[in-house]
């Protein structure tokens, strides 16, 4: 693949001018954006996957749905439906998408919905819903809409300034796209990342003066669960173990695992990977399978009758000066 993406070179500069001027036209005013009378928060990235949309989420989910009624809009992506759907009992991951459907079954006290065409999903919120603030998930590039407040995301271990577009690169548009963002989120960072490196960061991510930058850090829980029991990490120990991702990056779970003396086998697949009836007969004949909250909701569906085989391990996900951050968000929300 890597190989690949050096072949492919020569179409850099083609990828980099369709999308330069895609929004050079939205800038302009050629291309509308339709803006809307409630708070609408945009979380994304230029980045292709990786880089912490779903955790970004779900804490803006927890920071606003106390005191206001929260809808989130995402894409649902891979998913075997169409059109504009709201979250429901009879729906699964199959036809909400693995990433929504993740949100439905935590929050019950919020609206989920899924559509390609944001405009028509936002309208249809707004119709039946009425909801106080919208999260729009995975559209930083979505420009037919104009949303109030953007947040976007970059990895520590791929930062935008350091890549290019695709298809040599993983950039969905150029670096010059960031310029859009009130908030530049630096995800997935070490613990141990100094004050110093934080200062050398925001210098090369050059932010405007109306943005501000944070940093955040994923932790992972030492107790795994399903939907019957949860059990101590270290329990595993001892037991022939199969971890199983389908997520854009998974090196730090497999570096934590790694890091607790747990021995396992790994078996990767693609980012919202869908499991074929072939590939769960396989699942099924291992012992222990571990894997992440994203991969679970895919997989539980297949696994009913063996809750003591399938388990997720939780994370937790933390800001650097978040309360500053919230009252931002909160301000924004209320200006309204």
């Amino acid at each position: 693949m890597k190989l690949l993406r050096k072949i492919l070179f020569p179409i850099v500069p083609i990828y980099y001018l369709v999308t330069w001027l895609r929004n050079w036209l939205y800038d302009k005013g050629w291309k509308t954006s339709k803006s809307y009378e409630l708070p609408i928060i945009c979380v994304g990235n230029l980045s292709t996957g990786g880089t912490g949309k779903t955790p970004t989420i779900e804490y803006l989910i927890r920071l606003l749905k106390q005191h206001y009624k929260v809808a989130t809009l995402s894409r649902g992506y891979k998913r075997e439906s169409t059109g504009f759907l709201i979250g429901s009992p009879e729906f699964s991951a199959k036809i909400l998408g693995d990433e929504p459907f993740q949100f439905y079954k935590k929050f019950d006290d919020i609206t989920v919905s899924v559509g390609a065409d944001r405009q028509h999903g936002i309208e249809q919120l707004m119709n039946k819903i009425k909801p106080d603030v919208i999260l729009l998930d995975d559209a930083f590039q979505h420009r037919k809409v104009k949303a109030g407040f953007n947040i976007l995301l970059t990895s520590f271990d791929n930062l935008f300034y350091d890549d290019v577009v695709l298809p040599t690169g993983n950039l969905r548009e150029p670096r010059a796209g960031a310029r859009r963002a009130d908030v530049i989120l630096v995800t997935k960072c070490p613990l141990t990342l100094s004050a110093s490196e934080k200062t050398k960061i925001i210098k090369n991510l050059k932010p405007l003066k109306h943005q501000d930058v944070y940093f955040s850090v994923i932790t992972y829980s030492e107790v795994i669960r399903n939907a019957t029991e949860k059990i101590e990490l270290q329990q595993l120990k001892g037991k022939r173990i199969s971890l199983v991702t389908g997520i854009a990056n998974p090196e730090p779970l497999v570096t934590y695992l790694k890091s607790k003396a747990i021995d396992f086998e790994h078996l990767k697949y693609k980012d919202h990977h869908v499991f074929s009836t072939s590939e769960i007969e396989v699942l099924k004949k291992k012992e222990v399978i571990l894997t992440t909250e994203k991969d679970y909701v895919r997989l539980v569906d297949n696994f009913k009758d063996r809750n003591s085989q399938l388990y997720y391990l939780p994370i937790s996900f933390q800001i650097d000066k978040a309360e500053v951050l919230n009252e931002r968000i909160r301000n924004f929300v209320d200006s309204f």
